[in-house]
């Protein structure tokens, strides 16, 4: 049976992705690749990349899951992570799935996903989402995840 913790706040969707980041054997020079929706998931995956700056890992952002349009994400000092120079090859030890993918009006299907999944055997799958995404779009009984982290952002409280 799967092991089910709760966290909070965004350290409690960094640590967990970075430890268990650490616990698949990447190599110094190892690629993670981020699969999301350009814009609407960008910022969540610079944030996480951010977190895993320390390993040493090539890491990439892929829009949507059009490979030929990876883009390379690099560390830019005073700023961040930030995706920008275009990536040589990819050759991923571990994949993330962003949950933006499974979002309505976005022109990805589960299956899709899981065809380039099956283009990478081997790598580590990880899905970030929120507010249940995956399982309300029915992702879940498709995309098979080593790890998914869950995340709720509710309630959001604006004041004017």
């Amino acid at each position: 049976m799967a092991t089910k913790e709760v966290f909070h706040g965004v350290p409690g969707i960094l640590r967990p992705f970075k430890e268990f980041v650490e616990t698949t054997g990447l190599n110094n020079g190892d690629q993670i690749v981020y699969y999301g929706v350009p814009g609407t998931c960008t910022p969540f995956v610079e944030l996480l990349a951010f977190a895993l700056r320390s390993l040493e890992l090539e890491q990439v952002f892929v829009p949507f899951v059009d490979e030929s349009k990876a883009k390379k994400i690099s560390h830019v000092e005073n700023v961040g992570m930030q995706a920008g120079a275009r990536a040589v090859a990819l050759n991923p030890k571990a994949i993330v799935v962003m949950g933006g993918l499974s979002m309505p009006n976005v022109p990805v299907k589960a299956e899709q996903v899981k065809d380039v999944i099956g283009k990478h055997p081997g790598a580590a799958i990880i899905g970030v989402c929120f507010m249940h995404m995956f399982e309300k779009a029915g992702w879940l009984d498709t995309v098979s995840f080593n790890c998914l982290i869950d995340a709720t952002i509710d309630p959001v409280e604006v004041t004017k």
